[in-house]
């Protein structure tokens, strides 16, 4: 990792639904993100970490500018550049190609009537490479994600391919115009235990490979131990901890952090004990604060 300008810079990022466009109908701008911040370096891996419903999802989208119905205030600065308010074209010319994503389902993420070699060769065709020339790139991608006879299953579809070989080409799709980039969220989520292991394990290599930075955003904590160098935790649409990985396993300073650490089920443990919640450590502040 480098120590000079970051890759990636967000600094009170908020993030609102402007009351014209809540389809709930309700009064005033739905704010969903409350002044974030954090950098990537080039080739670090940062893990995005909360609940369902705490941010991360929406910051993720936040720096790609994917939903128009979000309004942003606050700073997201790409290698010193400002994209709050950057023009649309910025934004299409830096996704896919500076900066790629990829989704926990690989199966709404592909076109199930398009062939695996159309999908994974579209962010080059729609940047003008030459058909023959995409389709030989997309067959390396997939070929160095370890999907067998990659040339071959070019003419494949969706369908075809097993949860982890699909995740797999979303990945290779993403990756094909070689981003500086990689935001994944909950890419883990849909697979089985054997499948999660070999898809963190390809994240990391491809990572360390090929210099990528790597927003990894999951509500697991136990799946980020062996992959991300920092932690950022997300509590409520606010940031409340980071931490280098290994400090935040061992001296968690937020009383949620404490709590998602709490409520990993452990091997060892005594079946005959309840295990604590994050709501548990989240009473005892709030009764901290009350006494």
């Amino acid at each position: 990792m480098e120590n000079g300008t970051p890759l990636l810079q967000v600094e009170k990022l908020s993030v609102h639904v402007p009351e014209a466009n809540r389809i709930d109908r309700g009064r005033g701008d739905l704010l969903l993100v409350d002044d974030v911040g954090f950098d990537i370096q080039p080739g670090e891996r940062l893990a995005l970490v909360g609940e369902s419903g705490s941010g991360k999802s929406m910051t993720a989208k936040a720096i790609m500018q994917l939903d128009r119905n979000m309004a942003l205030s606050g700073s997201i600065r790409w290698e010193g550049r400002e994209l709050v308010g950057a023009p649309p074209a910025t934004m299409r010319q830096l996704r896919g190609s500076a900066m790629s994503m990829i989704f926990q389902d690989p199966m709404t993420a592909l076109n199930p009537v398009l062939t695996i070699g159309e999908q994974v060769a579209e962010p080059l065709l729609v940047r003008g490479v030459p058909r023959k020339k995409a389709y030989a790139r997309a067959a390396e991608a997939l070929q160095r994600l370890s999907v067998p006879r990659a040339q071959e299953r070019l003419k494949a579809y969706p369908s075809e391919f097993s949860g982890g070989m699909r995740q797999r080409v979303v990945m290779a799709a993403a990756l094909i115009n070689e981003p500086k980039l990689l935001i994944a969220d909950e890419p883990t989520t849909a697979l089985d235990v054997r499948v999660q292991g070999q898809v963190l394990g390809l994240i990391e290599e491809l990572s360390e490979e090929l210099n990528l930075a790597v927003l990894f955003i999951t509500h697991d904590l136990a799946i980020v131990a062996g992959l991300a160098h920092r932690v950022a935790v997300m509590y409520r649409g606010q940031l409340v901890e980071e931490q280098p990985v290994e400090r935040l396993f061992d001296a968690p300073t937020h009383p949620y952090t404490r709590g998602l650490l709490a409520s990993i089920p452990r091997l060892d443990a005594d079946p005959s004990v309840r295990l604590r919640t994050v709501e548990d450590f989240m009473d005892m502040q709030e009764g901290a604060h009350n006494a």
